[in-house]
């Protein structure tokens, strides 16, 4: 251990990218959370402080996702002779949609393996971050975390066993809408149907998969049409206010694909250029404020490298 104490980043993630429920995702480089850990004398995990959350995350470490992950982890290395303490800043929305949970165990798992001297690759880190999310709501899905972990475009091949592919990443900006409204992840869930028809399905797989050959083509065009979902956004669309609305607005000023980031709230759309994204994002902002909602708005590229060292 070369370092007593660690403070890191890690990126907020658009999950389901459109037509990719539960196994597509791409990580950004706003928002996100930062953290400080610290080695500590007494064996454990302690949460010291966590600020930007307004009070709603629990300090209770066997409880909260950013340090019940790191004591799996501890547990897994077998290290009962060493202790964290954690201040965790959320300096992202809860319950937005851009994978909160994620970033927080993502952030703890990738400090505490950095001050253990990375035991561990970020790939073998990955199932710990999906316990965090299985403790934060009720599912341990991976295509948030598989992205703030890894950075870039990932696919969740597969759960059982647990493999995840690094796509190319495209050269794009994200704008991101956060409304102020209220979604939560399992209400979200819920609602989706359990049985699709056959003829939706030959469609989204079909979606998926021109989704991914626009990646390895860079065709930008291709991507913009292939990201359509039949399945899920239909349903869960209703929860957002004025979405078709924001969608016609953000198509008509630049946006090559808009959707909904994870269960949402927020929505995403991709754009060529930095300034369009942040011309399009504010039209949609200012659109929502004529309907008395507030929003917060975040543009950035692509992040290609998951969570880094801050100092």
């Amino acid at each position: 251990m070369s370092s007593k104490s660690i403070k890191v980043f890690a990126p907020a993630t658009v999950a389901n990218v459109v037509c990719g429920f539960d196994i597509l995702g791409f990580a950004v480089n706003q928002p996100g959370d930062e953290l400080v850990m610290k080695i500590t004398d007494k064996p454990g995990v302690i949460i010291d402080n966590i600020i930007g959350d307004e009070g709603k995350l629990t300090r209770d470490p066997l409880k909260n996702t950013v340090s019940a992950c790191v004591i799996s982890l501890l547990k897994h290395l077998g290290r009962t002779d060493i202790g964290f303490s954690i201040s965790l800043e959320k300096k992202m929305p809860l319950g937005s949609g851009l994978g909160s949970s994620a970033a927080s165990a993502v952030a703890g798992l990738f400090a505490a393996n950095e001050l253990l001297g990375n035991p561990l690759t970020r790939m073998q880190l990955l199932p710990f971050a999906m316990e965090g999310e299985a403790l934060a709501c009720g599912h341990g899905h991976a295509d948030n975390v598989a992205p703030s972990l890894l950075g870039g475009f990932t696919l969740i091949k597969s759960y059982e066993p647990l493999e995840v592919i690094a796509l190319p990443v495209p050269d794009l900006y994200c704008a991101l809408l956060y409304p102020h409204v209220d979604v939560p992840t399992r209400d979200a869930r819920q609602i989706i149907r359990s049985k699709v028809l056959l003829k939706d399905a030959v469609i989204q797989w079909g979606n998926i998969a021109g989704l991914i050959s626009a990646l390895y083509q860079h065709d930008y065009d291709l991507l913009g049409r292939c990201m359509k979902d039949v399945i899920v956004e239909p349903i869960r669309s209703m929860l957002i206010p004025e979405f078709d609305t924001l969608k016609e607005l953000a198509l008509a000023n630049g946006a090559l694909s808009f959707g909904i980031s994870g269960s949402g709230p927020t929505v995403f759309s991709l754009f060529r250029s930095g300034a369009d994204a942040e011309k399009s994002v504010s039209i949609q902002q200012k659109f929502l404020l004529s309907h008395q909602i507030q929003s917060n708005i975040y543009v950035s590229e692509i992040n290609k490298t998951g969570p880094v060292v801050l100092g």
